[in-house]
Order: C-alpha cells, then sequence, then structure tokens
C-alpha cells in the first residue's frame, strides 16, 4: 500500500487543486492512504474532512517579511514545524510528499528531504510562491500551471481540475443551465463573476448607477449571468434577460452557459475557462504582487483572452471593449480556437504521473 502526503491549503487556490489529486489517487487504487498536511487555520481545515479526507496538522509559521519580533522567532518556530511534520512521516510511513504551496508546504518539503522522502512540488500561479521556490531546489519533480512560471526544473503540466469542469459537455447542459438561472437557452450569455466575494469593480462597472453597462448587455441582444459575490448588496433590477446571484453553487451549469466570460484572472479560473475553451476578458485583481495578470498573460498571447486593467474597468470600458466583442462572432470563434492551445484539461492526470515517477526514482 502506498502512503501520499499532500501538504497545501491556506486558500482555495491551493486546496482545490490538492482535493483533485487526493481524489485522483484514490480513485486509482481504493487501498491507498491519502493524508494531507494542514494548519488549523487555513480553509483546509474544513474542506479536507468534508471531502472525507484524514488531516494531518502543522503549526502556521509565516516567512518573515520584515525584522521584528516575529522574524527572531521564526526560526525556531519553523524547526517545530519540520519536526511535526517528519512525525507524521515517519509515523504513517509515507512514501511520497506532494506540495500545493501555501504555509504546510514549506516544513513539509524540508522534513521529507530529512527522512530521505522523495518529494513533488505543484505551482498554481505564474509567479510562484516562497515555499516552492524553496522546495523546487530539492524537489524530485516540479510542475507549474502556466508557461514561463520561473521555477528550477519545472515542466507545464496545467492545473488539476475538478472532475465536473473536465467531463463538462457544455451543449449538453445549456438547457438545463438556462432553466437553472432563469436564462434563454437560445440567445447567448454573458458571465460575470469576481470569485466568492464577488468584485467591486466589475459590480459597479456592470450593475449600479444610472449608466450601469447590464443595460448595453442587454440591448446587443446578448443575456448577462452575474454573481455579484455573497457579501455584495447590488440590487436586482428584475429585468428579463439579467440574472443576478450572490454565488455561483453550479459553476458546471454557469461555466455551460456562458459564451463569453468577464471574470478575474485567478489561477484554477483561467485554468478553468482555458480548458473549457470559452473567450473570457479578464481584469486582474490589482493587490497583490501581481500574479493574476502574469496568470492569464498565456491566454492573452495565444489570442485566447483579453486583458483589460483594473483601474481603468467601468461601465464606459465595456462599452467600448466588451459589449463589441460580443458583437463581433469571428473574434470570439478565434479566441475560444486559441484557447485550446493553452487550455489544459488533463493537469490532474500529469501530475499523478510525476508522482508516479518520483516513487520509482
Amino acid at each position: 500500500m502506498t502512503t501520499y502526503l499532500l501538504a497545501g491549503g491556506g486558500t482555495a487556490g491551493h486546496v482545490n487543486p490538492l482535493l483533485a489529486v487526493a481524489d485522483a489517487l484514490r480513485a486509482r487504487d481504493s487501498e491507498a492512504d491519502v493524508l494531507v498536511l494542514g494548519t488549523r487555520e487555513g480553509l483546509e481545515a474544513r474542506l479536507v474532512p468534508e471531502r472525507g479526507y484524514e488531516l494531518l496538522f502543522v503549526d502556521k509559521v509565516p516567512f518573515p517579511r520584515r525584522p521584528n519580533g516575529a522574524a527572531a522567532a521564526f526560526p525556531s518556530r519553523f524547526q517545530r514545524a519540520i519536526g511535526q511534520v517528519r512525525r507524521h512521516i515517519v509515523e504513517r510511513r509515507v512514501d511520497v510528499v506532494v506540495g500545493f504551496g501555501g504555509y504546510a508546504s514549506a516544513p513539509a518539503y524540508v522534513a521529507a528531504r530529512r527522512e530521505r522522502v522523495p518529494f513533488v512540488v505543484h505551482e498554481a500561479n505564474a509567479r510562484p510562491g516562497l515555499a516552492n521556490v524553496l522546495g523546487a531546489r530539492r524537489a524530485a519533480g516540479v510542475g507549474v500551471a502556466f508557461e514561463g512560471t520561473p521555477l528550477k526544473g519545472s515542466r507545464v503540466v496545467g492545473m488539476p481540475l475538478r472532475d465536473e469542469i473536465v467531463t463538462l459537455d457544455r451543449a449538453a447542459l445549456r438547457a438545463e443551465a438556462a432553466a437553472y438561472f432563469g436564462l434563454d437557452a437560445s440567445k447567448p450569455v454573458l458571465l460575470v463573476f469576481g470569485g466568492s466575494l464577488g468584485a467591486q469593480r466589475l459590480n459597479e462597472a456592470f450593475g449600479e448607477g444610472h449608466g450601469a453597462a447590464w443595460r448595453d448587455v442587454l440591448d446587443a441582444g446578448w443575456q448577462l449571468l452575474h454573481a455579484t459575490g455573497e457579501r455584495s448588496d447590488l440590487p436586482d433590477p428584475g429585468a428579463p434577460g439579467y440574472a443576478v446571484v450572490r454565488y455561483l453553487d453550479r459553476m458546471d451549469l454557469a461555466f455551460a452557459l456562458a459564451d463569453v466570460v468577464v471574470s478575474r484572472a485567478g489561477a484554477a479560473t483561467v485554468s478553468e475557462i482555458s480548458a473549457l475553451g470559452i473567450p473570457t476578458v479578464y481584469v486582474p485583481y490589482a493587490v497583490g504582487n501581481g500574479e493574476q495578470a502574469l496568470n492569464a498573460s498565456s491566454a492573452v498571447r495565444a489570442g485566447a483572452a483579453q486583458l483589460l486593467p483594473d483601474a481603468d474597468f467601468t461601465a464606459e470600458l465595456v462599452r467600448a471593449e466588451v459589449v463589441p466583442l460580443l458583437a463581433d462572432e469571428p473574434r470570439r470563434a478565434a479566441m475560444a480556437q486559441a484557447a485550446a492551445s493553452v487550455g489544459i484539461k488533463n493537469g490532474t492526470d500529469n501530475v499523478v504521473a510525476m508522482i508516479d515517477e518520483a516513487l520509482r526514482s
């Protein structure tokens, strides 16, 4: 029996690909022991047990960004976290460690090396996190979701995606999706979303104020499916053809219905949309280290997507850039075809193959 330890967490961007790989390993070999390493504070503390996996804990030890008390305490705290993971590896007889970034991964990489257990690194973002930068130096295999990600010894394997996305038959589900959202399956649909919490910039451009652009979308002969975010109080004007929802609990149906997407550019979002071949306008979140713009860059270079800056994204820009795209069927068709050159559906299988290689090495 093989024992796998998958390390990662903190955000959905780390947890979701981890769970996709865990599901694939368990589906392939029901006798395999698939364990997950995470922190008590991260999203994994809820999502991993819900999915039926045992979660082993490690202390959350952020890398210090400035000289202060936390920096002084970091070496001892990090060594303690490494010791916690080493005990997990020994007690559970772990054969291979797979890291997806986040607080749990850095001590996992060091612990695996000290216990002479092979480890594999997967990086979801085009700009890698510090844990994976350090881990890649000694890893048995390094996989990245996007071409051009600067990680030593890496190869492009794509993003491990949810099975519901990999197997999605958009045409077959379109009628069901239209009925679910109260829209007309025979008319094209623009999907706008900014993640579970929404995106204020997108909400203001499409759904607020006298000059809101949702009217222009409808006037162009399109329908609009607008996910505003769980905390949004954006009013629903009740206009036929404009579906306002707080949260997309059936993302598969939303993608099945979407003919064009306007969204943020998180790694999972870009990977899923590219894999499905949907023409997209990305509005990268401007806060952070610029990783969202980099995530979308390969799709933009291929002609599968357009990038618009967050600071300039207004109703006027929607009318100037997005609405003309809705009217340009040849351009949309070319964008959908270009997505095939950057979209990777078999990211999960590629990561599993990389794990198998590490076990054989």
